[in-house]
């Protein structure tokens, strides 16, 4: 599922996902759960203000944010 996930640059340069569009809805990132890489991709498993996890997924070749799962 394609979504709008908006970022923050670290001072490192890295992007880290603030919040994003659900539906018809704004869940804002309350934590960083864990974050991990993948062959050209980076993931973020996040909670969102919504108490539910979120793992959101950029496509660095495509620069192309999605979310693949949504659990709890």
């Amino acid at each position: 599922m394609r979504q709008r996930i908006e970022c923050h640059a670290g001072h490192r340069g890295e992007e880290t996902p603030r919040r994003f569009d659900l539906e018809d809805r704004t869940v804002e990132v309350t934590e960083i759960l864990a974050r991990w890489t993948e062959p050209d991709a980076r993931l973020f498993r996040v909670r969102g203000d919504d108490g539910r996890a979120y793992v959101l997924r950029l496509d660095e070749r495509r620069q192309r944010w999605e979310i693949p799962e949504i659990t709890g």
